[in-house]
């Protein structure tokens, strides 16, 4: 007994102690850290390159050997993408087009997701096979048949259009009904005996507890979302409802070559917003990982 109260007495203290005796071990095995500074670097160097580039005469982009710091850096890269397009209309239908997509997926597949874990309806199981059929089906190959439709419904050339095809996805779905089914049931029996209808546990007890797969499923929809090419291009029929990728596509593409400073420039831009939206929400978003699918 007394071990075990020395033990609650020192707490926080002997926690900090034995880090700091494992970080001191492993360090004495070098070789541990070597395969991971490795992937490290693999994984950093294509984004030094892009900023780097940014900030690199044309010239100096197209050199033979490349030369990852730049001699002269210079800003005219962003001047010309700035001045090339309408930016801030394109940020702006970014903006809206990813936060409605990201909102609309956080709050149907969350919905679904709890009616395929904790509702018992006709027909639940063969939903759910539908759902994870429909994972297995490439975007490419409904894009025809979704075009026809929006085309259909008189959407193409309006940020409606944009939005409404991807409001719900079947990896969110599936994503929210493996999390919903790890939370004990006796939670919902007890707020259904309390007299809390389905609508009032889904918003009060589901969604404050899975705020971490809430977190992964918005960073990779809005990632998605934000940096969506094909779609907007094809449905967008003016530059009023370009977003960024198709905006930066067209203005980094000459009528004979392609200006990689301003398609590099506008990759840092591009890529600002959703680092971020992560560096927010990554605590979330790990957690979400970890803990999604364990039983």
């Amino acid at each position: 007994m007394s071990t075990l109260s020395a033990l609650r007495t020192a707490g926080p203290s002997t926690d900090r102690t034995q880090r700091r005796r494992c970080i001191r071990q492993n360090w004495g095995h070098p070789w541990l850290y070597l395969p991971l500074f490795g992937c490290l670097l693999l994984m950093v160097t294509p984004f030094l390159w892009m900023l780097s580039g940014s900030f690199k005469p044309e010239a100096d982009i197209r050199k033979v050997p490349p030369v990852l710091v730049p001699t002269a850096p210079t800003p005219a890269s962003y001047r010309q993408l700035f001045s090339s397009l309408d930016f801030t209309t394109m940020f702006a239908n970014s903006v809206i087009v990813a936060l409605a997509v990201t909102a609309g997926n956080l709050l149907f597949c969350s919905m679904l997701g709890y009616a395929l874990a904790k509702l018992d309806f006709p027909g639940r199981r063969a939903v759910f096979s539908l759902v994870i059929g429909t994972l297995m089906v490439p975007g490419l190959v409904t894009f025809v048949p979704l075009y026809v439709l929006v085309a259909n419904m008189k959407l193409t050339g309006s940020l409606l259009g944009l939005i409404l095809p991807f409001l719900a996805a079947p990896f969110g779905v599936f994503l929210m009904r493996q999390f919903i089914s790890t939370l004990p049931d006796e939670l919902i029996d007890a707020a259904r005996v309390d007299g809390c209808r389905e609508l009032a546990i889904y918003w009060k007890i589901i969604l404050p507890l899975t705020r971490p797969a809430l977190a992964t499923l918005g960073i990779i929809t809005f990632l998605g979302s934000w940096n969506n090419f094909l779609w907007p291009l094809v449905v967008a029929q003016n530059e009023d409802q370009y977003t960024l990728p198709v905006g930066l596509a067209l203005a980094s593409s000459g009528q004979d070559f392609t200006r990689f400073g301003v398609l590099l420039a506008g990759a840092v831009v591009v890529l600002l917003p959703v680092m971020v939206v992560f560096l927010l929400f990554q605590r979330h978003f790990v957690a979400g990982i970890a803990t999604t699918g364990l039983k």
